[in-house]
């Protein structure tokens, strides 16, 4: 007997988005359904490209349409990074209009990792499907060069734009190659902000992409604020490590964001603890403290990153990947902010767009 699509639609409601608990009807994420007799083909886009729970939702959406009495099932699932049908349409934009979500990754100080963890976000939604980009915006000390391996290299040229480099399935670019090897960039706010605004945003020649991960100075201060205003922010996330020193300055990072109305997508713990040769794990810094500010801040908690000796090796040479293909420790955490960041990026794009503020 022949199945109806009132039967495939009904079936089609059980199916939930796990990241934004609606049916996958409902988010409008369901594109085409072709019936031949009792055989079903679904195509189902979702709104997060790098959303790790595809294969979830195609056995899902597979397993509710044989229980239906379809025979043949076809089912299709990819991404498409966009806000679904019921969220409040993004606003028209100058800057990076072919950007569809940016990321500020900052931090209340340096040296707590936000380079490293901005460079393995962007690897990380890369391995699950997005067009990823990042600017390397930490003007002051850009260590993208060499945590990208490419030190030493200079851009290409299109006309008078800048190429981004496309090195490990990203697209990067860093001031670090723009300026000479070694130079100090001692600069004022003014020409910081015109630097970053002419040769990382209107020089630039950035692809359409799915995310674009922004790595900022440390700090509160006017390089770092000037840079929000700049661009228009899907969210940002902020970078600590456990002990109570740093995420003093962590919380006055989410406040910045806060006040220039940038929505705050999550907390991640860095250096978490320290993973001994034996797998033994030691609170080097005080494991959790900053999973506890961020539910004292009502924040969504990423996750944690632990001290692996990987990852400065990695660091060191250039080759970020290799975090998400050894010790599966590492690749597990690794995944598990990325995971968690996809998620609150498509929250976000499912809620209506706030007021933003200008600081003068």
């Amino acid at each position: 007997m022949a199945i109806l699509r009132e039967q495939v639609m009904a079936a089609l409601r059980t199916i939930q988005d796990p990241e934004l608990f609606k049916d996958i009807v409902s988010l409008n994420v369901v594109k085409d359904v072709r019936l031949d007799g009792d055989d079903v083909y679904v195509k189902v886009e979702l709104n997060n490209p790098a959303s790790p729970l595809k294969d979830t939702i195609k056995r899902d959406v597979e397993s509710a349409l044989r229980r239906a009495g379809a025979h043949g099932v076809s089912v299709e699932v990819g991404g498409a990074a966009r806000a679904p049908a019921g969220a409040a349409p993004a606003p028209a934009r100058d800057v990076l209009p072919q950007v569809k979500n940016i990321i500020a990754v900052g931090a209340g100080k340096g040296g707590v990792g936000k380079s490293t963890l901005a460079l393995n976000l962007a690897i990380g939604l890369r391995r699950n499907g997005a067009a990823v980009g990042l600017m390397d915006g930490d003007i002051y000390g850009p260590s993208m060069p060499t945590l990208l391996g490419i030190k030493g290299a200079a851009p290409a040229m299109h006309g008078n734009k800048i190429l981004p480099f496309h090195v490990h399935g990203i697209y990067a670019v860093t001031i670090g190659a723009l300026v000479e090897q070694d130079k100090p960039l001692i600069w004022r706010g003014p020409m910081a902000h015109g630097a970053f605004k002419q040769l990382l945003l209107e020089n630039t020649e950035w692809p359409t992409l799915d995310y674009l991960i922004v790595d900022l100075p440390p700090g509160t201060g006017d390089v770092p604020l000037t840079l929000c205003q700049l661009l228009p922010l899907t969210g940002a996330v902020v970078v600590a490590t456990p002990q109570q020193v740093a995420l003093d300055d962590a919380v006055r990072a989410v406040k910045m964001f806060q006040q220039l109305g940038a929505p705050i997508l999550g907390m991640v713990e860095n250096m978490s603890y320290f993973v001994g040769p034996d797998g033994t794990e030691h609170d080097i810094f005080g494991r959790g403290g900053t999973e506890r500010a961020a539910q004292r801040l009502g924040l969504a908690y990423l996750g944690a990153l632990p001290m692996f000796t990987e990852v400065r090796v990695n660091s060191d040479a250039g080759r970020p990947e290799k975090n998400f293909e050894g010790d599966p420790k590492l690749r597990a955490a690794l995944e598990a902010i990325v995971t968690n960041l996809a998620g609150e990026v498509s929250k976000r794009n499912m809620q209506p767009a706030g007021p933003s503020l200008t600081i003068q």
